[in-house]
C-alpha cells in the first residue's frame, strides 16, 4: 500500500452539499479523488457537507449516492448504515465543532461579532469608495463586554497579518497575504458552524492527507490553513483542478455546468464514457492513448499531469468517447438495454437475438438511445415509397421479379439450417446469377424499409425467415 513520508496512508476526501443536481463538476472532483486513492491504496471518503440547512434537501442528497454508483466509485468508510458504509454527515457532528469552537475563543483566536449585517454592508461600501480592501474592520475584535441592546451575529477569528503558504500539487508554492481577508467569521453561533471551520475540523479528525478539489476554492484554502495553524493541525496537501471551460475558453454555459449527470444517462450516455470523458477534463495521459477502462485509468493516473490551464468541455468529443465504450462495451448489458427500450416504446416484447442487434448496430451510434433509434426497424417496419425498391433504372416488373427469387430461395431454406452462412450461401448465389444491385438492392429496403442500412444478410438472419418473408410480401405489394 502506497504511503506518504512519514508512514501515512493516503486519504482523500469528497465532500459535496446537497444543495443542488450532481452535475459534471461535482462528478469529476469525485473521481479525480476515487481514482487517486485507487491508484495509490488509500482510502476515498464520503462526507455530506449539509450545514446549510435551509438549502439542503434529501433529494439532492440521494442524487450524491445514486450518480456516485451510476459512475462506479465507491467509498471506503462512515457510519455502519444496514451493513454498509454510509456518509459522514456534518449536521451529525455538530457537538464537535463546538468543542473547538469553544477552544479557540478560550485560547483567544475567536471572539462574538455583534455588527449586524447593515453595519457591515455600510462599512463594506465605505472601504471601497475609498478604494481600500473590503474586510471587516475588527470593530468587535477587543471588546471585553457586550454592547449594550445588541446580540452575538458571528464568531471571528482573528485572523494574524502573515504570508500564509501552502503546497499544491499541481500549482506548486501558492502564497497569499492574510492582512487582505480580515477576522474571517468561523460560525453563526456555537452550534452553526461555517463551511471553511467545519471543513478543517472534518479534515484533521478523518485523517484527510489530500484534499483534491476546485480552482474555486484556492481562495478558500489559506484561510483553512490559519484555522489548522490555529487548533494546531496537521498541514495538508492540497490540489486545485482547473475550472472546466466553454470551447471559446469563457465561463460554461448553464446548459452543461447545471445539467445532472443522470441527463446523461437519458440521453443514452454510458458511466463508463462519462469517467472516461471526465479524467480528460484536465489530465493527460503520458501517451496518446484517450480510451480507457475503468482499471486502465487507475492504473495510468498520475495527479502530477494534471493541468493548471482550464479544461475544456467539448460535448463533440464526448460523443465519440461514448460510441467508442459502445464498441467495447460488455453485449449483454447493452443487449438488455436495446430489449427494454424496444419493449418500453412499442409496448410488446420481441423474439429476436438483441446481441446480434447490438453487433450490428453499435458502430453506427454514438448514444444508447442512438443505437435503438439506428435499429429501430427491426421492430417496427417503416412506411417507405415502392420507388425506394428501384435499383438504378430498372423496371417495375424486374424489382418484383428478383424480390420474388429472393422470397423463394429464403423459404427453401430449412428452418434447422437458418443462420448466416446458409442465408450468404443462398442469396450470393441468387446474386450471382441476377446482379448483386438488382438482388441485394431491393432486398434492403424491402427488409428495413431504408435506403441505406446494415447488410441484408445479417438483417435477415436476426428477422427470421417467417417476418423476412412477411416484409419482402410488402414491399412486393407496393410496386404498381
Amino acid at each position: 500500500m502506497a504511503k506518504e513520508p512519514g508512514n501515512k496512508e493516503i486519504r482523500v476526501r469528497f465532500a459535496p452539499s446537497p444543495t443542488g443536481l450532481f452535475h459534471l463538476g461535482s462528478g469529476r472532483t469525485a473521481l479525480f479523488n476515487w481514482v487517486y486513492a485507487r491508484k495509490l491504496g488509500g482510502k476515498f471518503i464520503l462526507r455530506i457537507e449539509d450545514t446549510d440547512r435551509e438549502r439542503s434537501k434529501p433529494e439532492f442528497e440521494k442524487g450524491i449516492y445514486e450518480s456516485l454508483r451510476w459512475m462506479g466509485l465507491d467509498w471506503d468508510e462512515g457510519p455502519d448504515v444496514g451493513g454498509e458504509f454510509g456518509p459522514y454527515r456534518q449536521t451529525e457532528r455538530l457537538h464537535i465543532y463546538r468543542e473547538y469552537l469553544e477552544k479557540l475563543i478560550k485560547e483567544n483566536w475567536a471572539y462574538y461579532c455583534y455588527c449586524t449585517k447593515e453595519e457591515l454592508e455600510e462599512e463594506r461600501e465605505a472601504m471601497i469608495s475609498q478604494g481600500l480592501p473590503a474586510k471587516y474592520s475588527g470593530h468587535c475584535r477587543n471588546l471585553t463586554e457586550a454592547p449594550a441592546g445588541k446580540t452575538p451575529q458571528l464568531i471571528r477569528f482573528k485572523t494574524p497579518e502573515m504570508r500564509v503558504e501552502f503546497k499544491d500539487i499541481i500549482r506548486g508554492n501558492v502564497s497569499f497575504d492574510s492582512s487582505l481577508f480580515g477576522d474571517i467569521p468561523l460560525a453563526k453561533d456555537l452550534d452553526t458552524p461555517l463551511y471553511n471551520f467545519a471543513v478543517v475540523v472534518d479534515d484533521e479528525l478523518m485523517h484527510i492527507t489530500h484534499v483534491i478539489r476546485g480552482e474555486d476554492h484556492v481562495s478558500n484554502t489559506p484561510k483553512q490553513v490559519l484555522f489548522q495553524k490555529a487548533l494546531g493541525f496537521k498541514e495538508l496537501t492540497y490540489a486545485h483542478l482547473p475550472l472546466i471551460l466553454a470551447a471559446d475558453r469563457s465561463k460554461l454555459s448553464k446548459r452543461y455546468a447545471e445539467t445532472s449527470l443522470f441527463e446523461y444517462e437519458k440521453q443514452g450516455y454510458l458511466s463508463e464514457a462519462m469517467v472516461n470523458f471526465l479524467i480528460l477534463l484536465g489530465w493527460h495521459p503520458k501517451n496518446d492513448k484517450e480510451i480507457f477502462t475503468i482499471p486502465e485509468l487507475v492504473e495510468a493516473f498520475e495527479l502530477e499531469r494534471v493541468q493548471k490551464a482550464g479544461a475544456i468541455f467539448n460535448e463533440d468529443k464526448l460523443l465519440w468517447i461514448n460510441g467508442e465504450h459502445i464498441k467495447i462495451a460488455n453485449p449483454q448489458k447493452i443487449s438488455e438495454f436495446i430489449k427494454n427500450k424496444s419493449r418500453e416504446i412499442h409496448g410488446k416484447d420481441f423474439d429476436l437475438d438483441f446481441a446480434k442487434i447490438f453487433e450490428l448496430g453499435k458502430g453506427r451510434a454514438k448514444t444508447l438511445n442512438e443505437l435503438v433509434d439506428v435499429s429501430g426497424f427491426f421492430f417496427d417496419l417503416p412506411d417507405y415509397q415502392w420507388g425506394l425498391l428501384t435499383w438504378k433504372e430498372e423496371a417495375p416488373e424486374s424489382i418484383k421479379d428478383k424480390l420474388s427469387l429472393s422470397r423463394e430461395a429464403i423459404l427453401a431454406i430449412p428452418d434447422g439450417s437458418w443462420g448466416y452462412e446458409k442465408i450468404s450461401e443462398v442469396i450470393n448465389l441468387l446474386a450471382e446469377r441476377h446482379g448483386k444491385g438488382q438482388i441485394f438492392s431491393p432486398l434492403r429496403v424491402a427488409l428495413t424499409g431504408l435506403k441505406a442500412s446494415p447488410e441484408p444478410i445479417a438483417v435477415l438472419e436476426i428477422l427470421k425467415k417467417d417476418e423476412s418473408v412477411r416484409r419482402i410480401d410488402i414491399a412486393i405489394n407496393k410496386i404498381p
